[in-house]
């Protein structure tokens, strides 16, 4: 299907990687790993014939048929949504512009709307816009619309670059399913490691100056990569060994006539495998090391949203939004696009003013702002990375900056370049470390993970579990929503569903359909036809939600339950400890401190868990 021979890259004195032969497979979906940096977009171009080889070349199989998503293809803003999604299929589109019947059945011509605008729902896109002009869209879902009519294409080789960087949680469930279904050979980049854990069947990493073939899922190459240089380690550590033990028996015994013989074998054998010895290249895999200190800690209130409006002309996206946010929390904000995640998280960080409502930040909070688009933060072009972050650094010198600057792995020669030459990765990089450097103690992060690699999103979830302020983020990335989350926030049509739970527990409270693929397609749909079973099929569907809502309902019963009893005893332990003889004594003023604000928390989630368990067993009482 997809051939690479003694494929090369090399720009200058740089190798991406050499001498690189695989043979790629239908029924296989590909995922392309590797550094910022290492290549992974250039293969893809290589394979797409947009950029040649420095050595070898890429072979399609005869009569394959390429389906490419490039995110720099023009658009004519005047065209349908759904005629641009159409024009994915050539044949079909041609089929029905002559108007000879056969062609158009050969071609599926009579089913390519129904097939177009299926695709536009799956992707978020529903039924009631796709006869609006492209104009109406963000460049987000522009850019949906050039993914729904690569899909539609039906490609015998497709290749994927970030498919999921403008997607969100729905619509990336959605892609997931279509390409568990794809029949031919899929090559896909993304930095989202849940995605890959649920698409991929094989993984090509660049790596060590090569691309090596992993077969099997995601989770199975991490462990098989470790091995694999764990072996390689250890036949070099085992070859150095025996080179060793040769050259002290020739040192021993090569003067002695009877031993003359033996020592000029050992002196053979030594060269043998010297020449056979090969110096193993370094891994281009780095990562950050990312840390969110805190000047100071702030009250145990730390915001009280109250009644927050907003709209954009006609559209309202938010309407009577009310929470309050205590210390420690790590809050993600979640749902579908154009609801109104980054509007609420952007009125928070002061940048946008609501209609109506206040917001309130507590005593002592000190707020920390990453924006989605970096531009909003890297205004100045005449910046480096060395002035930008020494602006943020105060009275601190050029070489602890520096020593900052190397945190975020900004070379030396990259500290000097323009801000506006940063790649998306740097960006990001940037203004995270920026943010370690203010010290704040509060993080409000807008898809935080979007562009960077897997090794910078894992080294961002640990600093950030490790952080004791207070998180609210909006991420599309499961793997990070899933490790971060304490508490859940779903932004949808009709309002806001405020969870205290982790990402699992939401999804199990919610029901086994919850974000399911075929369920949410089944929901962008606009004015659909009932059939003549579909009264009994919506009483089935019914049925079956009711019993899912149930069956999740005492699951989360029974989480609250020991929850409740594990922080019980706790907070008594803690009651206990202070009436002990000689407590205020004997135990530091810091410890104190820390014990009382850690029944306070208890306290307060107790009181949430006890008004969860009362609204759930009435919701269980119920009919």
């Amino acid at each position: 299907m997809l051939a690479l021979v003694d494929l090369g890259k090399h720009y200058g004195g740089k190798t991406l990687f050499d001498d690189v032969s695989h043979k790629l497979l239908p029924g296989h979906r590909y995922g392309l790993v590797g550094a910022n940096g290492s290549g992974k977009s250039t293969l893809l171009r290589m394979l797409c014939g947009d950029e040649e080889a420095s050595d070898g070349e890429v072979q399609l199989g005869k009569g394959a048929r390429l389906g490419v998503l490039r995110q720099d293809r023009f658009l004519d803003d005047a065209e349908r949504i759904l005629d641009v999604a159409m024009k994915g299929d050539a044949e079909a589109c041609a089929a029905l512009a002559a108007g000879h019947d056969d062609d158009i059945r050969r071609t599926d011509g009579y089913t390519l709307a129904a097939r177009a605008g299926a695709i536009l729902d799956g992707l978020g896109i529903p039924n009631a816009v796709h006869q609006e002009t492209l104009a109406t869209l963000s460049g987000g879902f522009k850019l949906r619309v050039l993914l729904a009519q690569v899909l539609l294409a039906r490609p015998d080789v497709l290749l994927l670059d970030e498919p999921t960087n403008h997607l969100d949680i729905l619509s990336i469930r959605w892609l997931e399913r279509f390409l568990q279904g794809f029949p031919g050979c899929a090559v896909v980049v993304s930095h989202d490691q849940r995605f890959l854990e649920n698409v991929v069947t094989d993984v090509l990493d660049i790596d060590y100056g090569s691309v090596t073939l992993y077969p099997g899922r995601f989770d199975r190459f991490l462990v098989d990569k470790q091995a694999r240089r764990a072996q390689l380690e250890a036949a070099i550590g085992n070859t150095l060994a025996a080179i060793e033990h040769k050259r002290a028996f020739v040192e021993r015994f090569g003067a002695k006539n009877t031993k003359a013989t033996q020592a000029q074998s050992r002196l053979k054998q030594i060269e043998k495998l010297e020449d056979a010895l090969e110096e193993l290249p370094p891994s281009s895999r780095r990562a950050p090391r990312f840390a969110f200190p805190m000047a100071r800690e702030s009250g145990k209130d730390v915001l009280d949203v109250k009644g927050v409006a907003k709209a954009y002309g006609d559209k309202r996206v938010l309407a009577g939004v009310s929470l309050r946010v205590a210390r420690g929390e790590k809050i993600a904000i979640v749902g579908a696009n154009g609801l109104g995640k980054s509007t609420l998280l952007k009125i928070l960080a002061g940048r946008l003013a609501p209609d109506q409502g206040s917001v309130r930040w507590g005593h002592e909070t000190q707020v920390g702002w990453f924006a989605q688009d970096h531009k909003e933060l890297l205004t100045d072009p005449s910046d480096t990375p060395l002035s930008f972050l020494w602006r943020a650094a105060g009275d601190e010198g050029q070489a602890w900056v520096r020593g900052q600057l190397g945190r975020a792995l900004f070379s030396k020669d990259d500290v000097d370049k323009s801000v506006a030459a940063l790649s998306g990765g740097e960006a990001a990089r940037l203004v995270l470390q920026t943010l370690a450097v203010r010290r704040p103690n509060v993080l409000l992060l807008d898809e935080p993970s979007n562009h960077l690699d897997l090794e910078a999103i894992d080294a961002l979830i640990e600093a950030l579990r490790d952080y004791r302020g207070t998180v609210l983020f909006v991420s599309h990335d499961r793997h990070v929503v899933s490790a971060l989350a304490t508490r859940v926030l779903e932004v949808k049509p009709g309002g806001i569903t405020d969870f205290p739970g982790t990402w699992a527990d939401y999804l199990a409270a919610c029901g086994d359909d919850h974000l399911d693929a075929d369920a949410v397609a089944l929901k962008t749909k606009a004015g659909a036809v009932d059939g003549p079973g579909a009264e009994a099929a919506d009483a089935f569907r019914e049925a079956k939600r009711r019993k899912n809502q149930r069956q999740a309902a005492e699951k989360r019963r029974d989480v609250v339950v020991a929850e409740l009893e594990g922080k019980e005893a706790r907070r008594a332990r803690i009651r206990e400890s202070w009436c002990a003889e000689g407590y205020h004594q004997r135990t530091p003023k810091d410890a104190q401190r820390a014990l009382e604000d850690e029944e306070a928390a208890l306290t307060a989630a107790i009181e949430a868990l006890l008004a969860e368990w009362e609204r759930l067993e009435l919701e269980l009482a119920s009919p």
